[in-house]
């Protein structure tokens, strides 16, 4: 089974991905390691990487596609970033999207990156829609349409444990012979 994991930043992806794929004894791939991994490869740290990418579509272009292709090639994976759902299309079985109110995420933000709480929720904001236009550009993805999702959770409402419950219970209930409602990911321009 391939799962992703998608959502704004601060949501918990990473959490959660890591989180379901031990329980499951699935691989666990992040695209923000995919991510650091460019940057090491051009010779940039990744927040130079994110500015570049602003001014250089190729940058999330490779990200994608990488992610592209390790749906198409991997199964019992949980892969995870913030398209995931929408770059694993119709190689996932199962796509969570997970959000959470911007002061929460900007709140977690600010303590994992050790930053003044204001300056992480402006910098949330800013980021978000910086990448909601690009995806835009780029896709034609709406990021804010959440019909390709199977299931959504705020993680806002529950600590990581009862994130992780609630979609572990989903996954494990899920069985391919019952699917009548896969969510189809269409119009979607995979250009890298």
């Amino acid at each position: 089974m391939l799962i992703t994991v998608s959502g704004p930043a601060g949501s918990g992806k990473s959490t959660l991905a890591k989180s379901l794929a031990d329980a499951l004894n699935y691989e666990h791939v992040s695209g923000g390691d995919i991510f650091r991994s460019l940057a090491e490869e051009r010779g940039m740290t990744p927040l130079e990487l994110n500015k570049a990418a602003e001014e250089d579509d190729q940058i999330d272009r490779d990200l994608d596609r990488r992610l592209r292709d390790i749906a198409a090639e991997r199964d019992d994976l949980v892969l995870e970033s913030r398209l995931a759902g929408w770059m694993a299309g119709e190689y996932a079985d199962m796509k969570l999207w997970l959000t959470a109110p911007l002061d929460v995420r900007a709140d977690r933000i600010a303590t994992r990156e050790n930053k003044p709480f204001e300056q992480a929720k402006t910098e949330t904001r800013e980021r978000g829609d910086s990448e909601a236009q690009r995806y835009s550009d780029y896709y034609d993805i709406d990021f804010d349409d959440l019909a390709i999702y199977d299931l959504s959770v705020n993680t806002a409402r529950w600590d990581p444990q009862g994130v992780l419950s609630v979609t572990l219970h989903a996954v494990e209930s899920y069985s391919p012979d019952g699917d009548e409602g896969k969510a189809p990911v269409e119009n979607v321009r995979y250009e890298f």
